[in-house]
């Protein structure tokens, strides 16, 4: 099926592993002009830009001017945005509440809030006079679905899911579709990492991180699927979001978790 992405400009933060690198990826592969930001580079980015030309530009995008500097090396590289996916994020596990401080609430509030609020805020501009132009937002199931172990992480992304509801009100009749995407537990660094969920989930159950990711996860948050889900599946579905096949979309957040939610 051809999306119709061919040479659209896309912008995706954090992009150098997880759900932004297969996003990345993605949207290369459709043949869209890819400029990906993240404040280092992997190995597996830098075969992206050996394959596909994608443009990797070293950022921090937690900072007051990343995103800006970011936006500006896009459309001075390519003279206008099409589409804007804004993927960074960062949580940390928590023994609660009460274990975190303001600092802390900063640090995760800068890299998974108000980086999208600052790219967005720079993007905006370029994407009002791009045709059929979007923004994806990477939320989370946490934003519904508030948990201890991430409270800051979970209001964090609960905002960015109310700034897609206010920024698709304001410019879809602009020419802006503005939608989010809100993923379960995914095979990502995020979970996989020394230090990551898995590695404490396998711990606290004597057992593997590779069976706790595979099995004791899905079991205890209650997957119906049984697996998790894999970067690539949140990256096929944001094709879709961004291409001319979903005009009619905005304002809309789009659940990706094996059932795990259950409510209406």
């Amino acid at each position: 099926m051809d999306l119709q992405l061919k040479d659209s400009v896309t912008l995706v933060t954090g992009a150098s592993k997880g759900i932004g690198l297969a996003l990345a990826e993605a949207f290369a592969r459709e043949g869209a002009h890819v400029v990906a930001g993240s404040r280092s580079s992997t190995p597996e980015l830098e075969e992206l830009q050996e394959s596909y030309g994608v443009t990797a530009v070293p950022v921090d995008l937690s900072t007051d001017d990343g995103p800006d500097t970011l936006v500006r090396r896009a459309v001075d590289q390519y003279g206008r945005l099409d589409i804007l996916i804004n993927t960074l994020g960062a949580a940390k596990p928590r023994s609660g509440f009460l274990d975190i401080d303001d600092a802390e609430w900063q640090r995760i509030f800068n890299m998974t809030l108000f980086s999208a609020v600052r790219a967005s805020r720079a993007a905006l501009p370029h994407l009002v006079d791009s045709e059929g132009s979007s923004i994806i937002n990477i939320s989370s199931i946490n934003a519904r679905l508030p948990f201890p172990m991430v409270v800051d992480y979970s209001a964090a992304k609960a905002g960015l899911s109310s700034l897609t509801k206010s920024l698709s009100e304001e410019f879809a009749p602009r020419g802006v579709r503005v939608n989010a995407i809100a993923p379960g537990p995914v095979r990502t660094p995020f979970w996989t990492a020394p230090g990551g969920f898995a590695e404490m989930t396998a711990a606290q159950a004597g057992t593997t991180v590779q069976e706790a990711i595979d099995v004791v996860v899905p079991q205890h948050m209650g997957i119906s699927t049984g697996r998790v889900t894999e970067p690539h599946e949140v990256a096929d579905l944001a094709l879709f979001l961004a291409s001319p096949l979903a005009a009619n979309i905005t304002g809309a957040e789009f659940t990706i978790d094996g059932g795990q939610v259950k409510t209406l």
